[in-house]
């Protein structure tokens, strides 16, 4: 029987090392930077990302959102604004990003109001509400009532959109600013003005994920740093 139960947790022992499926889910977790089970705002995240799929609100999807999280902790920013909050999915992993380092602020541009509304609900849901704010208007307009300097920017509106947002912006950015544009792979014909732009003016960069959403399997972003491009 002994030599039963030996040969049990040496098989175990197996399976954790290797990283199986729900082998020790939170040590996985930590090991790789995901947010942890036991994180008070994963549990807003998860049920936000979940309506978004019951009721096909267009989100930047789990995969990207880990990529955004990891950019605004590089970026450690005082001020982040993002064009198209829809209702708060993406600005929740943002907004957590700035509640662990201890500073800065997310001001999230949304055009419908109803969705503006939704999102402040779940910012307060998950205990960020003093670290976002919600304007609804029209984002090429509303940029420009915003006092700089912006240290992060993400781009999330219509595609056509990006190029004007990005030009309200642009005087703005703080020296090094980090630019993300998503959606490139869906929409990048929507998007051509900026991106040519962006590419030839700084220097930038494309991302690609495996996405798995009902609107696309894969998906890139345009991560752009404001300092002129290395020739």
């Amino acid at each position: 029987m002994t030599q039963t139960i030996q040969a049990a947790l040496g098989v175990l022992g197996v399976l954790v090392a290797a990283g199986l499926p729900g082998v020790a889910p939170a040590a996985e977790e930590a090991a790789r930077g995901q947010p942890r089970a036991d994180d008070p705002v994963q549990g807003v995240i998860d049920a936000v990302e979940k309506a978004c799929l019951e009721r096909t609100v267009f989100m930047i999807g789990r995969v990207k959102a880990e990529r955004l999280a990891e950019l605004v902790r590089q970026a450690r920013p005082k001020l982040v604004v993002e064009c198209g909050a829809a209702i708060g999915y993406s600005g929740l992993w943002i907004a957590r990003e700035l509640k662990r380092s201890g500073q800065g602020r997310l001001i999230t541009i949304e055009i419908v109001p109803a969705n503006a509304r939704e999102a402040e609900a779940n910012f307060r849901r998950a205990g960020l509400q003093d670290l976002v704010e919600v304007k609804v208007g029209d984002a090429r307009k509303v940029i420009e009532e915003i006092a700089g300097p912006i240290d992060f920017l993400f781009l999330d509106c219509g595609y056509s959109n990006y190029h004007p947002c990005f030009l309200a912006a642009e005087k703005k950015l703080s020296p090094k600013a980090t630019v993300v544009a998503d959606n490139v792979g869906l929409g990048p014909g929507g998007m051509d003005d900026y991106l040519r732009l962006v590419r030839a003016k700084y220097s930038s960069r494309t991302e690609w994920f495996d996405i798995k959403l009902p609107w696309g399997d894969r998906d890139a972003m345009e991560i752009t740093v404001i300092a002129p491009p290395d020739r």
